[in-house]
């Protein structure tokens, strides 16, 4: 049974079997809660905000799930590059498997192929049996480090985590969540970035989530490769290999001669992706309602600058230095930003 089958049949089950775990639902309600500006609520769960629908999932993950040496595990706050990280993780520890003008991503959205532990493999019961997926078996999770099950913290597992500076992620979360919000939240830039700011996000604060890889990353470099979007984004094939090398599938000389690492890249490509029949007009197996398309925005660096107001950049930036001062990690935000009346005039943008 490959990762894929895991999604044929939840999303044939998702309506029949929900999760509807009670001693889980009074532990959600007993948590402090907060209205996320796009209308969901998100709950204080072991130090970071959560969405209600992913906390029965991150639970049963905590408490059920069973790492192999072999998993591989993608990670990242939302929103930081976890589509194309996932492609990428897939294709370079399965192309001696598939082809690369003939593999699963030319037919399913990334997010079909690898399922995410808390969104879809836990979601929904009667829950599937991990057991019989053959190796390597890729997962993705946005569940902070310290949240993750002692199972892969003990394990010789792999852990390719995402990051992606704070500016750009917000703005691409508000585009994104801005396409699921509910009826009558709301849609205002400043309102999201305040929650933001705030560190009341979903699977946040942000910069906690990120720091805590960062510091897996180095207390243990053997098994939590830190990866930054922007470059990747800079030096794709350098990162393609690297990644091969980490994860325990390096390419050999043959495959560097005949241009693989190359062919890699190009295909797992933001531009290449969104013009894949499937991304530009399928909809996600377990999501009926859910376009592909939406996954597949801009994918740019410093995209941030034509949505913050010259106040708003001033205070994310100092907000950056603040919080990861001292770690060791920083990200390079560019100092351009639009005027204040652009800024102003997208307060009412419908490119939601």
């Amino acid at each position: 049974m490959e990762t894929t089958d895991i999604i044929k049949t939840q999303t044939s089950n998702e309506e029949k079997y929900p999760n509807n775990d009670m001693e889980i639902q009074v532990q959600i309600q007993s948590l402090p809660r907060a209205k996320y500006w796009v209308g969901d609520d998100l709950y204080k769960f072991q130090g970071f905000w959560i969405p209600t629908v992913a906390i029965p999932g991150i639970i049963k993950f905590q408490t059920q799930f069973k790492a192999r040496d072999s998993d591989l595990l993608v990670t990242s706050f939302p929103k930081c590059g976890t589509t194309w990280l996932k492609s990428l993780v897939f294709m370079i520890s399965n192309r001696s498997i598939y082809s690369i003008s003939d593999n699963p991503l030319t037919k399913l959205n990334p997010h079909d192929i690898v399922p995410s532990l808390e969104y879809n493999v836990y979601r929904f019961k009667p829950y599937q049996d991990l057991e019989i997926l053959p190796n390597p078996r890729i997962f993705s999770t946005h569940t902070p480090h310290p949240l993750l099950p002692s199972s892969i913290i003990n394990s010789k597992s792999k852990i390719v985590y995402m990051s992606r500076n704070l500016l750009d992620q917000f703005v691409s979360r508000w585009h994104f969540k801005g396409r699921l919000k509910v009826q009558g939240a709301s849609t205002s830039i400043s309102e999201a970035f305040e929650m933001f700011h705030s560190g009341v996000d979903g699977f946040g604060p942000s910069w906690e989530h990120v720091l805590s890889y960062w510091k897996a990353s180095l207390e243990n470099p053997n098994k939590v490769l830190f990866l930054k979007y922007e470059e990747v984004k800079e030096n794709p094939t350098f990162y393609v290999k690297e990644l091969g090398d980490f994860l325990g599938y390096p390419f050999s000389e043959k495959e560097v001669k005949l241009g693989m690492i190359e062919e890699i890249a190009k295909f797992c490509s933001f531009e290449n992706m969104k013009n894949l029949e499937v991304n530009k007009s399928g909809k996600r197996a377990i999501a009926h309602s859910f376009e592909n398309n939406a996954y597949f925005r801009k994918g740019e660096v410093g995209d941030w600058a034509n949505y913050f107001s010259p106040s708003m950049a001033k205070r994310a930036i100092k907000l950056m230095d603040d919080k990861f001062s001292g770690s060791g990690l920083s990200f390079k935000v560019s100092s351009h930003v639009q005027s204040d009346k652009k800024c102003n005039d997208l307060e009412a943008h419908e490119d939601m």
